[in-house]
């Protein structure tokens, strides 16, 4: 599934399961997908204003740092040290089951994490359209249904939504 994803949008999936696998989630939602975004940025849209902090403390996504570091340990050096490598988008897949096709699984060196119904659509919503799937079309993705909360989440760290969506070129629907 990742055939047509550019190298920034594989890297932001990438990210978001990281993130869902540290943190001992069962299913990569959307607002770690928001948060995969955020911290790596696939676009060059000037008002995705939202910081990946602030995206970060709003999904519920804890940062051990500080913890650790009470304890003398720093959690960017353990990392550094014995997850060289895997967080290459090249040594990540993401597959549907041929036995269940609502089952979209991202597979990594670090594990597996199954998506989460929302997440799922905002692959789907991004490969919609014929062409390369960039970090718009994920943003697309994002944005197209809004029980994910991924809008909630970037209305409220700043983001001027209607904004946004006229700089990505994004669909809107107006009401009749």
């Amino acid at each position: 599934m990742f055939a047509r994803f550019t190298q920034d949008a594989r890297r932001a999936v990438v990210r978001a399961g990281i993130h869902a696998l540290d943190a001992g989630r069962p299913t990569l939602d959307a607002g770690l997908m928001l948060l995969g975004v955020a911290e790596t940025r696939p676009f060059s849209l000037s008002s995705f204003t939202a910081t990946a902090d602030g995206v970060r403390e709003r999904v519920g996504l804890g940062d051990a740092r500080a913890l650790l570091a009470t304890l003398g340990i720093d959690l960017d050096e353990v990392r550094r040290r014995t997850r060289a490598g895997t967080d290459d988008p090249g040594r990540w897949t993401l597959r549907r089951s041929a036995l269940r096709p609502l089952r979209v699984t991202l597979y990594g060196p670090l594990g597996e994490i199954p998506l989460a119904m929302h997440a799922r659509k905002v692959i789907e919503v991004a490969q919609w359209r014929p062409g390369p799937v960039t970090g718009e079309r994920l943003l697309w993705g994002l944005l197209a249904d809004h029980r994910n909360g991924a809008a909630r989440i970037l209305h409220d760290t700043g983001v001027d939504l209607r904004e946004l969506a006229r700089e990505a070129q994004i669909p809107t629907h107006r009401a009749a």
